[in-house]
């Protein structure tokens, strides 16, 4: 039964085109599959035939070399003295503040005196006593020795008879027990005499004064303050003696401290100032070891000068020392020395063909050769005829990037290969 739709589309032939559309559709899908085959096949041709590696090269130049070893440590005076009080007491007076400038013996702080200065006239006193007490003895001594010489003078006289041998013992032993007591008067006079020179000398530290010339760095003194000196003195001051020449100290890897010897210049920069570099030169390297975290570093002591006083105690300063230095050498990237060319592919066994390459194969794993004692040499590759071409050398120094060439068949601007810029897989 026909429609007034169906009666439309015959009218306008509709019908027979949507025919031929259907019986064509087969053809035209697979005439696409083969177009994209086709185009497919010309790109993988094409990537074949244009499969040629390609390398980066860096031509050997001469120039300069400078080989450095790199530390981070802080900055300290040259001489940095911890002033305290060997006396215990109240400060009595604060004499100096932070900064100031100090010169030798200038006074810093006193410490009360009342009780020094009383114990100072009690043993003066006792001294006094002591002195007096040896006046006393020697008059004794005296007294002893005039009865001996009496009782002598009659035993002479009488021809032996009298006195009897006891009186003569007792005034010997009288002489000799009088002749101890002034040596033990004597004894007393000299402790008494030390016992005020130490009070006296105590006396005389109540005066904190300044040991060297220089600024005080730090204070930990203030008046009222009470002073404990028991077993270790308390640090009232911390002087530096001269900010003008400094010390930088650092820690320097066990990997590099071979390189590091007295007399190396280096520079070093702060955080204070991150644009300037300040110089130095190295003074000592200490034997001592220090092992923090796991790393054995060798403390190393570099001298600084600070005229303009920029520089302060306790910055953090990192250092560069110049450990070689090279003019006018040739000069190779260290690329070049670790550059390896890639092995070349494997090709696939059979006929192959354009199906089987485009299939997914597994990833080739061809075994490697053993390195052999000419590829553990320093060597580089140059291309002769487009193929890397292995060239041996002798090398010397490197800061990392750039290695001094000793020996070998090379020239200002020769090309030695470092990377592989393309190549087919």
């Amino acid at each position: 039964m026909s429609t007034p739709a169906n009666d439309v589309a015959k009218t306008l032939g509709l019908d027979r085109q949507s025919k031929v559309t259907s019986r064509l559709k087969p053809y035209l899908v697979w005439g696409g599959i083969a177009l994209a085959v086709v185009l497919l096949a010309l790109f993988w041709f094409g990537r074949q035939s244009s499969g040629l590696v390609q390398y980066q090269t860096q031509e050997i130049k001469r120039g300069g070399l400078t080989v450095m070893v790199s530390a981070t440590g802080t900055l300290q005076p040259t001489n940095q003295v911890d002033v305290g009080s060997e006396i215990s007491g109240t400060i009595k007076t604060v004499e100096v503040d932070y900064n100031d400038q100090v010169t030798r013996g200038q006074v810093l702080a006193k410490i009360e005196t009342t009780k020094l200065e009383a114990q100072v006239k009690q043993t003066a006193a006792s001294t006094e006593a002591a002195r007096a007490r040896v006046l006393q003895t020697q008059a004794t001594v005296s007294e002893a020795k005039a009865k001996l010489a009496r009782l002598v003078q009659v035993q002479d006289a009488s021809g032996g008879k009298v006195p009897s041998k006891a009186e003569m013992d007792t005034a010997k032993a009288n002489l000799d027990r009088a002749i101890a007591d002034e040596a033990n008067a004597r004894a007393t006079v000299a402790q008494a005499e030390a016992t005020l020179e130490a009070q006296r000398t105590d006396l005389a530290k109540a005066v904190i004064r300044s040991p060297i010339k220089g600024v005080v760095l730090k204070r930990a003194a203030e008046p009222g303050q009470t002073v404990a000196a028991t077993f270790q003195t308390p640090v009232l001051f911390t002087l530096a003696e001269d900010l003008t020449q400094m010390e930088l100290h650092v820690d320097v890897d066990e990997a590099d401290v071979g390189k590091v010897r007295e007399a190396q210049t280096a520079t070093f920069t702060v955080d204070a100032y991150p644009d300037r570099s300040f110089p130095a030169r190295i003074t000592q390297v200490r034997f001592g070891s220090k092992t923090v975290a796991g790393v054995v570093t060798y403390e190393t002591v570099l001298k600084v000068n600070n005229t303009d006083l920029l520089l302060r105690p306790g910055m953090t300063g990192t250092a560069n020392i110049t450990v070689q230095q090279a003019k006018d050498v040739l000069l190779v990237a260290n690329a070049a020395l670790r550059f390896t060319p890639p092995q070349a592919a494997p090709k696939p066994k059979g006929g192959g063909g354009l199906v089987s390459s485009m299939l997914p194969r597994p990833p080739s794993s061809a075994p490697k050769a053993a390195d052999s004692a000419e590829d553990k040499q320093p060597h580089v590759w140059v291309l002769r005829d487009g193929k890397p071409e292995k060239v041996m050398l002798k090398i010397g120094m490197t800061d990392g990037i750039m290695t001094e060439v000793k020996e070998g068949k090379f020239e200002p601007g020769m090309a030695v290969v470092v990377d592989v810029i393309e190549a087919n897989k």
